[in-house]
């Protein structure tokens, strides 16, 4: 199984302006590095949770169906499903109509099925990443559309990595996320079991 981002956020769920506010920060001379904070504490905090925090588009990239036909996809919250492609060896796709799968997008994680069915229509050829699932995940467009306990943590991380600038040693004590950061996080991480 492998997911590729396809189309990333438009915008960032934390504004330049906001991340200076509460670093009390006034001049323009750290810009690039404090909206280069930014997006980095965005893509570790999505990783963490396992969630897409603005509207983005991915692929997920399977060998196989998975026995009983049910796929997890890898995180959320998904707003829809999109396509799913079959692809011969050629490299040749094959769409499947909507009709021949249903989405389920209150589970977590969300879940692409077909059901009533001995298994899923046509085979992918290709013997590698022969299925694709192009979906699309987030919270939703807007900045104001995540919620406000994660662009908490993504200020308080972009200030602990702002104030604590020097490089992790790899043989060493890692600096570890801090702890009101990972209290922010906790209620939006998706746990895999």
């Amino acid at each position: 199984m492998t997911t590729m981002l396809n189309l990333g956020p438009a915008d960032e769920p934390v504004s330049l302006a906001d991340a200076k506010a509460h670093l009390k920060v006034d001049d323009s001379n750290e810009d690039q590095l404090v909206q280069a904070l930014v997006t980095a504490a965005r893509a570790h905090l999505e990783l963490a949770t396992r969630r897409a925090f603005l509207t983005q588009s991915w692929s997920l990239f399977l060998d196989r169906w998975p026995e009983g036909g049910t796929v997890s996809l890898p995180f959320g919250p998904v707003q829809s499903v999109d396509a799913v492609r079959l692809y011969d060896e050629g490299g040749t796709a094959t769409t499947l109509a909507g009709s021949e799968y249903v989405v389920d997008t209150a589970s977590l994680p969300a879940r692409v099925a077909r059901p009533g069915h001995d298994g899923w229509p046509g085979r992918a050829t290709r013997a590698l990443n022969g299925i694709e699932i192009m979906f699309t995940a987030g919270f939703g467009a807007a900045p104001g559309d995540v919620p406000a306990p994660l662009r908490q943590a993504i200020l308080q991380l972009v200030a602990h990595w702002f104030e604590h600038r020097e490089p992790l040693a790899f043989d060493g004590a890692a600096i570890e996320m801090p702890a009101t950061v990972k209290a922010l996080i906790a209620p939006y991480r998706m746990v895999s079991l």
